[in-house]
């Protein structure tokens, strides 16, 4: 027999020694009858009461700022979000506004209005999620509307009081979001 066929013997039977060690070891039956400790008894389940209420409040507050993390993203998000594009739209409807003030061609100043308005009302509308506010939300809703339909009034060729009064409207809405967010 070669060394090596002795050695991987003498392994196999050192493995199994040492399972029926632990065998024989685990398999230890104490004899007696099982009773319960009566004085020590209501100081665990006080003990363990106490450990799962704490345990309860610790994981209330950890979801408490665990939400207020959400909502505080969300905020920040759609109020940022809803800033820079409205900012944009009102920019390219001033210029609208001066080319037709100038009286002469609003062409080249429509495209521009009406896509900044579109983008921001579709920006904004996708930036309302579930942690904002009631309130918060319709008036977003109620700007990306107000948005859109004075983007309608240029693409039509609304008259002026028809325009203005959708302008009027953006403007309520706008600034009706920009209190809410300030407030947030």
């Amino acid at each position: 027999m070669s060394a090596r066929r002795r050695r991987i013997g003498a392994r196999a039977i050192g493995c199994t020694a040492t399972i029926l060690i632990a065998i024989v070891g685990c398999t230890t039956v104490t004899e007696g009858t099982p009773t319960v400790d009566t004085a020590i008894a209501p100081a665990y389940r006080a003990s363990v009461s106490l450990s799962v209420s704490e345990s309860a409040a610790t994981s209330s507050i950890r979801e408490t700022q665990r939400q207020r993390s959400l909502t505080t993203r969300a905020i920040v998000t759609a109020c940022e979000t809803f800033a820079t594009s409205s900012k944009d739209a009102v920019n390219k409807v001033n210029d609208f506004v001066a080319a037709y003030n100038a009286g002469g061609n609003t062409t080249a100043a429509e495209g521009p209005a009406i896509d900044a308005l579109n983008h921001s009302a579709d920006v904004v509308t996708g930036s309302i999620s579930g942690p904002l506010s009631q309130d918060l939300r319709e008036q977003l809703t109620a700007y990306s509307d107000a948005a859109r339909q004075v983007a309608d009034a240029i693409r039509s060729h609304a008259a002026t009081g028809d325009f203005n009064q959708r302008v009027n409207q953006l403007n309520d809405t706008k600034t009706k979001v920009v209190k809410l967010c300030l407030a947030s």
